[in-house]
């Protein structure tokens, strides 16, 4: 049986030893896909066969083109393994992709094409990485399914600027934000959630009563699928007891009384920080919650299992950083040490 990596499309193998593909929908009739996998003429039946599916573009596609295999990538499995947030963030990139550069064939389209399409987003490094990033897997793809033979964007690479991302919180910044909203008030229970699991706002946002057991957060990332267990910290639990409704699944409610969308919590908690004259983002506290336990002279692996972190390069800049910062302390206190000593001796010593 052929693996045909595409949302609906099953496949078998005839009496004849020939391999025959079918577009399955519950509900829908058998609908057989001619010619070979990723020709013209079966991308533009498969398309037409999911047309009432919604995908973006999918009822007004051409076989072959750039918006076929966005079709054809968005019904992948590839595609709907992805964690929702990455899911809608490759959506409205690949929207715009289909728009600007939809009709081209996606056989004949050149790393000199390429390269354009990110010279023109030139203005946006970040914007113009993640356009990279989202065209690489669409052509990926369509070599996978036979659409194209080559991958034009191989060695492509997007430039950015030195940054260190989004900003850290620091202590100040924090204890002036604990004064502002004490315990039992909504914006110190997102603090505490925030610091106490270094967790991404999709986590955060989900995390209720049921996830807490034995004294820990057991909790999936969504981003990774990574299962982690975090201890419950006493500022958590107290913030949790005063102000986390009883009678919800989870801790954080909106002003409707329902659950924080991702792109709806970051708007209110940097709502609650421009009251109080601060500047700060959710993602800045889970990076000095990390920085916390860096300075408390936590290993990289110990931070990156609260964390939850895939690669360790991350993590690494933070013990690197509360490292230089210890040595740097030590190296003042010898030095300080040193002349202390040599005084003393100055003073003892006999004259001649």
């Amino acid at each position: 049986m052929a693996n045909i990596r595409l949302k609906f499309v099953k496949s078998y193998t005839d009496r004849h030893g020939k391999v025959r593909h079918y577009v399955r929908r519950p509900g829908h009739k058998l609908v057989p896909l001619p010619g070979t996998v990723g020709s013209e003429e079966f991308m533009q039946t498969y398309v037409e066969a999911i047309s009432t599916v919604a995908e973006i573009g999918a009822n007004r596609t051409r076989g072959g083109t750039v918006s076929a295999a966005i079709v054809g990538y968005l019904g992948s499995a590839q595609f709907h393994n992805l964690a929702p947030d990455t899911q809608q963030q490759y959506r409205r990139i690949l929207e715009r992709l289909r728009r600007e550069h939809g009709d081209r064939s996606i056989a004949k389209l050149e790393r000199r094409h390429v390269i354009l399409m990110i010279d023109d987003k030139a203005s946006t490094p970040i914007g113009a990485r993640d356009f990279l990033r989202c065209l690489r897997l669409i052509v990926t793809y369509a070599i996978s399914v036979g659409m194209r033979t080559d991958d034009c964007t191989a060695g492509i690479k997007v430039k950015l600027r030195k940054s260190d991302g989004i900003r850290t919180w620091t202590e100040d910044e924090i204890a002036r934000f604990e004064a502002a909203y004490p315990i039992g008030t909504k914006p110190r229970l997102a603090l505490e959630l925030l610091l106490a699991t270094a967790a991404r706002r999709s986590d955060v946002i989900r995390l209720g009563r049921a996830h807490v057991r034995d004294g820990l957060i057991h909790m999936k990332q969504q981003k990774t699928g990574k299962p982690l267990q975090i201890p419950v910290t006493d500022a958590l639990a107290a913030a949790i007891n005063a102000a986390a409704p009883s009678d919800h699944l989870v801790f954080l409610l909106n002003e409707s009384n329902r659950p924080f969308t991702a792109g709806g919590f970051t708007k209110w908690f940097g709502k609650q920080c421009k009251r109080i004259g601060l500047i700060g983002s959710p993602h800045g506290l889970r990076k000095a919650s990390c920085r916390r336990m860096a300075e408390a002279g936590c290993s990289a692996h110990e931070i990156a299992s609260v964390g939850g972190h895939m690669s360790l390069k991350e993590v690494q800049r933070y013990c690197d950083a509360a490292d230089q910062a210890r040595m740097a302390l030590r190296a003042a206190e010898r030095v300080k040490a040193a002349r202390e000593a040599e005084t003393r001796t100055a003073i003892v010593s006999p004259r001649g």
